[in-house]
């Protein structure tokens, strides 16, 4: 896939880029607004340090305890000493024990804080993008990358925490301890070997980085194309194209597949180079000692010290191998959701930014004032578009389809910014509002209406979550849409499915119109918002539409011109200019594209075809 090489990136740039992963989460890690995790992170350190301790004083409790069973007072029967030591190496590891699971349940806080913190903060900032983000979003890789990454931090976390660092202050202190005990050439034994070991995990797993990556790029794909191929479940059907999208799936299993045997099979190196540099070092050590305790240099209370602190050190080292080499991984799943955190949003606040608060009779006037804009400087959509919707009026844009009407109702909410000119309400241009407040002032009904997998009463309630229930079925009257959800078994608690599926074009259509209805906001939209309903029930919810509409700005962008005929000022779009305006009896009398459009949708209704706007 682009982007995706099959040499290795170069371990600078791998180190750099972990380091960088780290880097983002340390903050998590260390909250300046909450001094408890803080303290929670010192304790945890505290009781790693004095386990590590405990740990390594173990061996050296044995020790003494295998010389006072070898010695000559044990012949005479003062055996009391060699026990007491015997019970003060059981004891040391109760207690070594005992702070490694205090420091495994004070960190646990710490640890749940950050991954819940990563994971609001990702999915804040996603919301936060712009729409051009989303629009070429993949969301089943989205998710995924989501998923991995939480997952990921969780890993790092417990093993560099719990596994690494514990595990390297423990070499540091077992060689200083040889040192002083023994002598320098086992300490320097000791270390060599356990260089040698994490060098070749280092390079191999480096190595093994790039299958890793392109892992997560085939199961991202895969990801993406099942829930791409289950949410258009019906267009699959329709098409019988089963296979089709089962071929696709796995193409992309087959990358995957591909992937994860090279990891696989290259991790068989990195294990045999690790069992051979450990098995080494053990023997050489091992005949070290042995050659001591022959010389009388050293006694058996000394080969066995050496013996316990190279099991003691070689057993986790060898879990250390995997530790890294699955930290390396999840440094490269936290990678992916991180880089979602600094993708940059299309369209942001001011530092200044102002918060619209139109209201009232005088409030809600809308103006565009020769807006240009293009999705792509190749193509412009609109070209030097102006118009006013005075305070309580109504404007309807009609035009045939991809003369940009859609865009103006995109750019009104801000989800793109004008390429020149300006939109403005009440004098503010909406640059200069925060866009929260923006969009609180502003109702739509969406022609294509898509609603959340809960109930019908979560969907209507969606327009302002606390409203009471009398307000939400007040708000579902008005839509014409209470009585029929009355007549279904589980009334407003009916589960709508996926998108809305359950429910027919109109119904869905009816709960958008009741949402807005809800929210109560100063400036409507009605974005075809009646195409899916039948003549009759059009009627009605064109009259309460036209009811809640009193007093407030509407804009109307439309295909069937009848849903316009008493709009205030119509104007008529095409190829991004506005090419006529008025009223509907004015626009007739000019027999100009207008008065086309409406005697072309005239001669469809007769023949039973529909309104044709083109």
């Amino acid at each position: 896939m682009r982007g995706f090489r099959s040499s290795p990136a170069p371990a600078a740039k791998d180190a750099k880029g972990d380091w960088q992963t780290v880097r983002t989460l340390l903050p998590y890690l260390w909250p300046k607004d909450r001094p408890s995790l803080r303290l929670r992170v010192v304790l945890s350190m505290v009781f790693l340090l004095a386990a590590k301790g405990v740990t390594v004083a173990v061996p050296v409790v044995l020790k003494y305890a295998v010389d006072a069973l070898s010695a000559p007072s044990m012949m005479i029967g003062l055996a009391a000493v060699p026990v007491g030591l015997l019970l003060a190496y059981g004891l040391a590891r109760i207690v070594s024990l005992a702070f490694r699971e205090l420091q495994t349940a004070i960190f646990a806080n710490v640890a749940h804080a950050a991954i819940r913190a990563t994971a609001l903060q990702t999915f804040k900032h996603i919301h936060r993008l712009s729409l051009r983000f989303h629009l070429e979003r993949q969301t089943g890789g989205l998710s995924r990358a989501i998923e991995r990454g939480t997952q990921g931090i969780e890993f790092v976390l417990r093993m560099a925490l719990f596994n690494i660092v514990p595990t390297m202050v423990e070499i540091a202190l077992v060689g200083g301890l040889l040192w002083a005990l023994l002598n320098g050439w086992f300490a320097l034994a000791t270390m060599l070997t356990i260089a040698a070991y994490v060098a070749w995990t280092v390079l191999l797993t480096n190595w093994r980085t790039r299958f890793r990556r392109a892992m997560n790029v085939s199961d991202s794909s895969a990801h993406t194309k099942a829930i791409d191929s289950l949410l258009n479940y019906e267009t699959v059907k329709y098409f019988t194209n089963e296979e089709h999208e089962a071929r696709r799936f796995d193409q992309a299993l087959a990358g995957y597949e591909t992937a994860a045997i090279k990891s696989k099979t290259s991790l068989g190196w990195l294990n045999t180079g690790q069992g051979t540099i450990i098995a080494v070092g053990v023997t050489i050590v091992m005949i070290m000692a042995g050659q001591g305790v022959r010389d009388g240099t050293m006694t058996v209370g000394d080969f066995v010290l050496v013996n316990t602190y190279l099991l003691q050190l070689y057993l986790p080292l060898n879990f250390l191998g995997s530790a890294y080499r699955e930290i390396k991984h999840s440094l490269i799943d936290m990678e992916a959701m991180f880089d979602l955190l600094n993708a940059e949003a299309e369209v942001t606040d001011r530092a200044d930014a102002v918060t619209l608060s139109p209201h009232g009779e005088l409030g809600g006037h809308l103006r565009f004032e020769n807006v240009s804009f293009a999705y792509d400087a190749r193509r412009p959509v609109l070209k030097d578009v102006s118009f006013s919707v005075p305070p309580g009026k109504s404007v309807a844009i009609v035009g045939a389809s991809g003369a940009g009407k859609s865009t103006i109702s995109r750019l009104l909410f801000r989800f793109y910014d004008v390429n020149s000119g300006s939109i403005s309400i009440d004098d503010h241009d909406i640059r200069a509002v925060s866009q929260a407040s923006l969009r609180a002032a502003i109702g739509i009904v969406p022609q294509d209406t898509v609603l959340f997998n809960d109930t019908i009463y979560y969907n209507v309630a969606y327009g302002r979550p606390n409203a009471t229930q009398a307000e939400v079925e007040d708000a579902a009257k008005l839509a014409k849409i209470h009585d029929f959800v009355l007549s279904l078994p589980d009334g407003y608690d009916t589960i709508v499915g996926e998108r809305g599926l359950k429910l027919s074009g109109g119904e869905k259509q009816r709960v958008a119109i009741a949402r807005t209805i809800l929210k109560g906001p100063q400036i409507l939209l009605f974005d075809e918002a009646t195409s899916a309903l039948d003549t009759h029930t059009e009627k009605e919810i064109q009259a309460s539409l036209k009811e809640v509409a009193t007093g407030r700005t509407t804009l109307m962008i439309a295909h069937r011109l009848s849903t316009v005929v008493d709009a205030d000022e119509i104007l008529v779009l095409d190829q991004g200019q506005i090419v006529e305006r008025g009223a509907h009896a004015q626009l007739l009398t000019q027999n100009g594209p207008y008065a086309t459009m409406w005697q072309r949708q005239q001669e469809a209704e007769a023949l039973g075809v529909g309104d044709v706007a083109e």
